[in-house]
């Protein structure tokens, strides 16, 4: 009894790879090596152990970022950044690495591989893209999406969605995903191949299902209110953050200008020259470090982004299960409505009114074999809609429990990191107020000399 569960969940599982067309067979070798390592004795793969299994073995980094220019579909020139993934296995003690490969990928492709994900693994809360253009920045920093500096927090961000996606248990064993990491040419065919476009929900669909759902899932309806209010908690408080970034930066700049007057101070003094010029230079060092320390803030305010962005992939979730409820609950309803229908022709009562009972009324009255014609065609729908009910409710129990055990997942990940996050965060301010400290301890100095 204990093992049902296990093989369940493994049969649900996207299978073995396998790659379309021609691809790497070192790092496909590298993978079912890997794979076949982690399977106990029964076939069954542990979920614990296969989770970073691609990690292990594989290395994957976004390395370069590169400014290009070329044709969209409406063949108009635009400028566009392309950025160079590189794969290569984990180096054996006994010989040199099976793989290297690189190719290059845009923006847009990473956004073709996530919204493919989505479609075919509603259940699971996917790893976010990092912003396509900047927000939450202090007002002295460029918000264009080719400034250099951008780039490169998005390349780094391209990198870190890739790993995430890579140690997920189920995502990484995905071949579309094995493909966007080895195949360069004809990636978006083979994507758009499999049909995911047609799988995907409208809009409208979703938001009717949102209000005409009678019996949302608690447990769910509390996941969306959190994800709710856990986007606007961050987003406050990386407007809070832009805010003391900017106050910051002019408190460093003013220190510069102690600088420039304690030079200027040291020209027209002969005893306290020597004393004013080295405190001007402490502060003009103080004052320079400014970039530095914003740069690695706005790492900080990356981090924190990532998970401002993981509420809308929370809420995904949330709405999927919302249509799956839904299509359950009209399910059920035309299922009654069918039956209601037999049961009135079979007593020949009429419960409530019905275009067909006022037609009956006013044409006569059907003959006993049309009668039994309908109960017929009545029961033999009935026997597929109960079929159809049993099936919904057991595809929504099963997306009920993968996706609890995705969120369960999802809320450890979520909890480490933001912990190391802040803690982060805490120790680069303790020590950044420590450096002013000793700024203004050498300054002390240099005026007790003169």
């Amino acid at each position: 009894m204990e093992q049902a569960p296990r093989d369940l969940e493994r049969l649900l599982q996207p299978g073995p790879l396998e790659p379309l067309g021609h691809t790497d067979a070192g790092l496909e070798a590298v993978l079912d090596e890997k794979a076949e390592g982690v399977r106990d004795e029964d076939g069954r793969g542990d979920q614990t152990m296969t989770e970073n299994f691609w990690l292990k073995k594989i290395e994957i980094s976004v390395s370069e970022a590169e400014k290009r220019t070329g044709r969209n579909a409406m063949n108009m020139q635009e400028t566009y950044t392309a950025y160079l993934i590189e794969t290569r296995s984990v180096e054996h003690i006994d010989g040199p690495s099976v793989l290297t490969d690189s190719l290059w990928r845009r923006y847009s492709e990473f956004e073709l591989l996530r919204n493919y994900l989505l479609v075919n693994y509603p259940h699971i809360v996917v790893p976010p893209l990092p912003e396509k253009r900047a927000e939450f920045v202090w007002h002295k920093l460029s918000a264009d999406n080719m400034d250099p500096d951008f780039v490169e927090r998005r390349r780094i961000g391209l990198e870190n969605f890739l790993l995430r996606v890579a140690s997920h248990p189920i995502l990484c064993r995905d071949k579309i995903f094995y493909l966007f990491l080895t195949q360069e040419g004809n990636w978006k065919e083979t994507v758009n191949e499999t049909g995911f476009q047609l799988k995907a929900d409208s809009r409208l669909k979703a938001l009717n299902a949102t209000f005409r759902v009678k019996n949302p899932d608690k447990r769910f309806t509390e996941l969306k209110h959190y994800s709710d209010e856990l986007q606007s908690v961050i987003a406050h408080l990386l407007r809070v953050r832009a805010r003391v970034a900017d106050r910051l930066y002019g408190v460093y700049k003013v220190h510069g200008n102690y600088g420039r007057v304690f030079s200027e101070w040291s020209a027209i003094e002969k005893e306290m020259g020597d004393g004013l010029q080295s405190a001007g230079h402490h502060m003009d060092v103080y004052a320079s470090s400014i970039d530095d320390i914003l740069e690695d803030e706005e790492h900080y305010a990356d981090q924190l982004k990532e998970y401002l962005f993981y509420a809308e992939a929370l809420r995904a979730v949330c709405r999927k299960h919302e249509l799956m409820q839904y299509d359950l609950e009209m399910a059920a309803q035309d299922l009654a409505s069918k039956k209601q229908q037999c049961e009135e022709l079979a007593t020949g009562t009429v419960r409530t009114f019905s275009l067909k009972g006022m037609t009956t009324k006013l044409f006569g009255q059907e003959t006993p074999e049309q009668r039994e014609a309908r109960i017929k065609v009545l029961e033999e729908q009935i026997s597929e809609g109960e079929q159809q009910l049993k099936s919904k409710n057991l595809e929504g129990r099963e997306f009920v429990k993968n996706a609890w055990t995705d969120i369960e997942r999802f809320k450890e990940q979520k909890n480490r990191d933001l912990k190391e996050a802040l803690i982060s965060y805490a120790v680069m301010q303790i020590s950044m107020c420590k450096k002013g400290i000793q700024v203004w301890t050498n300054a002390k100095e240099c005026f007790s000399k003169m």
